[in-house]
């Protein structure tokens, strides 16, 4: 076997061992890709027990209950399904009901999300886009950025007489 012969071999034995690592790592991560799962996904591709993930959505209005030792249960909702959510912590000072949440954990035996971290929306203008997504695929996001216009509320002011 020629120098230039065994080159090549070496150059396509290591293309293919390349090629089988990366086809590995994209199935390890062909599940955990998405950023987050909506309830209705969590619904519909039945998630197991125990098996750890991102719930994203809004906090569903009235659902918010806050317990003993900083224990809370609120229901996350995507207007087309609500998964229970139980978390013991800190909550974040922005965390309300009405807005988006992402919260990070694993489903138990009764159907409750058992979260160990929620994130909130961190301005009255913010929501993460994979939320905002979600909810304008569903119909059911509600865009009032034009009406809250910079000009519009100065222009009222300027004018007191009217």
């Amino acid at each position: 076997m020629t120098r230039k012969q065994r080159r090549l071999l070496m150059i396509g034995g290591a293309g293919v061992v390349l090629a089988i690592a990366v086809g590995l790592v994209l199935n390890a991560l062909r599940g955990s890709i998405v950023f987050f799962s909506t309830p209705k996904m969590v619904f519909e591709q039945h998630i197991g027990v125990g098996k750890r993930f991102r719930l994203g959505g809004v906090v569903e209005p009235g659902s918010l209950h806050r317990g003993d030792h900083l224990a809370v249960s609120f229901k996350v909702a995507d207007g087309e399904a609500a998964v229970p959510v139980a978390f013991k912590g800190i909550l974040p000072d922005l965390f309300r009901e009405g807005q988006g949440v992402v919260a990070e954990g694993a489903l138990d035996n009764t159907g409750v999300f058992k979260a160990d971290t929620v994130l909130a929306k961190h301005d009255e203008t913010y929501m993460p886009k994979e939320v905002a997504d979600a909810l304008k695929k569903q119909g059911h996001w509600k865009d009032d950025y034009e009406k809250k216009a910079p000009g519009a509320a100065s222009a009222s002011a300027a004018e007191p007489g009217k």
